[in-house]
């Protein structure tokens, strides 16, 4: 007489594969998912299930059935405090990335293999390594809380480095051409917006929403607290800064002073909530509209391949190079990690290696010249 089985039952199929049946915690009976070549493993597979029931890992095979398309915008929805910018760059990633290769999957069938063909289809039709990384960074994170959902027992994005965003290496202006470029603009409004990006390393949204009551001339000092971002409809948002880091004070270099008063006269409203830099006509300042000016004086200054962003990628270089620490690297830039203020420090590292190379090089100089100096003087031939 052959023993039942305390938990589930195997059946031979017509087949001659072997199907697993259980009834699950929910009380729902279910066969696996797939059936087995022998009665052996398909009773090891149910000894194996009735062990993450005890353990309770036990995880609902129809949970995994919804959607990732369906997954993701409920993902999104249910983070209420994204910042715009950043909402409107999680629904053009889903739109546009996740969707076409993945949306009518289901999370369960999203599985490593699937992940590495999503993501070579996405570089081999040419969409931007950065772009790719940031949506692949996207689909982890949508994953991760499908794990914690427990809609799927382990996160199929595991590409080492596959979210890594390695852009090109920026230009870095020197101090001339830091001049040059904000004298080359016609209007002279838009002066002192170069010069305070560079010098205080701010980024164009901060720059857009600085006002009167932020710039204190006596104290030398400008303190960041809003930024205006730009969306894809044109409208424009102003709320704090990226992060809870980025608000903050920055002191403005002595020599700038006299270019801060000067703007603040002759551009800028004598009323404390009076934006900084506007538009010829009052108006908001905005990135689209500015673009034209700036690659007006690009022009003018002799200038290409510069964008408004490598303004601040430029301060914080010099920011480095001044001798500025990590801490102090992450204060004045208003990050809260020590990713990118790294790479400052990095380059820092690199200059010192220079300043050294070259002081090397001087005193060897110095050497061979004395050197031979003191050959010349004792009457032997150099």
């Amino acid at each position: 007489m052959v023993a039942k089985r305390r938990f589930g039952r195997v059946r031979r199929l017509p087949s001659g594969r072997w199907q697993a049946r259980y009834k699950g915690p929910d009380g729902i009976d279910r066969p696996a998912l797939n059936t087995f070549a022998t009665k052996t493993d398909a009773e090891r597979w149910l000894s194996l299930t009735e062990a993450d029931i005890i353990k309770d890992n036990w995880l609902n095979p129809d949970a995994g059935r919804v959607l990732l398309a369906d997954y993701a915008a409920a993902w999104i929805a249910e983070r209420p405090n994204l910042r715009p910018k950043t909402l409107q760059l999680y629904e053009g990633l889903v739109r546009l990335h996740l969707v076409p290769g993945l949306g009518s999957s289901a999370i369960a069938d999203i599985t490593e293999p699937v992940v590495r063909r999503w993501r070579k289809k996405l570089l081999d039709s040419g969409v931007g390594p950065v772009t790719v990384a940031k949506a692949y960074r996207l689909l982890k994170a949508i994953m991760t809380t499908a794990v914690d959902d427990g809609l799927i027992r382990r996160n199929p994005c595991r590409i080492k480095g596959a979210g890594q965003e390695k852009s090109p290496e920026r230009p870095v202006l020197t101090m001339h051409q830091v001049f040059v470029l904000a004298d080359a603009f016609a209007d002279r409004r838009y002066r002192l917006l170069v010069l305070l990006a560079v010098f205080c390393s701010l980024r164009w949204g901060e720059l857009a929403a600085l006002r009167r009551k932020h710039i204190d001339t006596s104290a030398a000092l400008v303190r960041i607290e809003t930024a205006v971002v730009e969306l894809k409809n044109g409208s424009l948002v102003t709320g704090p800064p990226k992060s809870l880091a980025g608000a903050r004070w920055v002191s403005i270099p002595a020599f700038l002073l006299a270019d801060v008063t000067e703007h603040l006269d002759q551009f800028t409203g004598t009323a404390d909530d009076c934006l900084v830099f506007t538009g010829p006509k009052g108006a908001q300042l905005r990135r689209s509209n500015f673009s034209r000016q700036w690659r007006k004086a690009l022009v003018a200054a002799d200038l290409t391949g510069v964008h408004v962003h490598d303004l601040r990628h430029t301060g914080n270089v010099q920011a480095g190079e001044a001798g500025a620490g990590l801490r102090e690297l992450m204060d004045r830039m208003g990050h809260s990690s020590t990713r990118a203020a790294l790479i400052y420090q990095h380059r820092t590292l690199l200059r010192d290696k220079m300043i050294a190379d070259e002081i090397s090089r001087r005193a060897e100089a110095e050497r061979s010249r004395s050197g031979t100096q003191r050959a010349r003087e004792d009457g032997q031939p150099s």
